[in-house]
């Protein structure tokens, strides 16, 4: 079974943005919004700034107490997106449960909005007319270029349908005339179409959901699934029941994660050269 290198896909996506970077006339920033103290949280804040720094783009710290409320928040948001230069804006999730999520992600403008989570930036991905692609689902597709496959003849199996990996992911590969199968909670016989699967992409949060025997011979399978287990991440797949049966595994960690984090520094350089040039 070949494991892919997320790793190695994301240093060669940063190559070309580092030179994209010092190609402008000007140095973007880029902001991660913290709230509270996750530590969790804390440390996927701090990774995307030191790729930020790796790339020659300016960090603004901006994090903020757990007690913050809805609106306060949303007058920070806006504050920061006024900053010069300010090219991608981002909120780390999750927030507190008292703080109501979408009016937050909401306030970020959809020209720096580099998750494309508010609800204009995923109205215009979906319009096929965005301004940024959602990263995870941007790094799927990555990953699945690397395979020098021809998708035409492939069935594709999403499991999942949220709004950052499942849902976007079928909507790109759909867009390029592939034949996909989204799977979730209210799919009849879900079993009949994973075995059925050429290629898997499984973005539920589920830890080791999919079991081996699951799937056909073969298959080439795509975790974008994280779950917290202990001090590790877990991802949906049972990658030591696969050894038999997968032929390609994109696993959790070191597959599709590193990739998403320099496809949203990729967001963050289109921007920066939409502003700057």
């Amino acid at each position: 079974m070949q494991i892919i290198d997320g790793r190695k896909i994301r240093d060669q996506i940063l190559g070309d943005l580092f030179a994209r970077v010092q190609a402008l006339p000007a140095t973007p920033i880029f902001c991660d919004v913290l709230v509270g103290d996750n530590e969790t949280s804390s440390q996927y804040v701090r990774m995307k700034e030191r790729i930020a720094h790796s790339l020659g783009i300016d960090v603004l710290p901006a994090s903020y107490p757990e007690s913050i409320t809805t609106e306060d928040l949303v007058v920070e948001i806006k504050r920061i997106a006024a900053v010069p230069r300010m090219a991608g804006l981002i909120v780390q999730l999750p927030l507190p449960e008292h703080i109501n999520t979408q009016e937050v992600l909401d306030a970020v403008p959809v020209s720096i909005d580099v998750d494309a989570i508010g609800h204009e930036a995923a109205s215009r991905f979906y319009a096929d007319q965005p301004e940024f692609v959602f990263p995870t689902a941007a790094a799927i597709l990555a990953v699945l270029d690397t395979l020098k496959t021809d998708l035409s003849s492939k069935h594709i199996v999403v499991l999942g349908h949220g709004v950052l990996v499942g849902k976007p992911v079928a909507h790109l590969l759909t867009r390029r005339g592939l034949r996909v199968t989204s799977v979730d909670s209210s799919t009849a016989n879900p079993e009949r179409i994973f075995a059925d699967a050429d290629i898997l992409i499984c973005g539920i949060g589920v830890a080791n959901f999919i079991k081996g025997p699951m799937l056909k011979p073969g298959v080439v399978v795509i975790d974008a699934g994280t779950s917290e287990a202990g001090d590790s991440i877990t991802g949906d797949v049972d990658s030591a029941s696969l050894s038999e049966t997968a032929s390609i595994l994109s696993p959790v960690p070191g597959g599709v994660g590193p990739v998403t984090v320099a496809m949203l520094m990729k967001n963050v350089v289109i921007s920066a050269e939409r502003l700057l040039k």
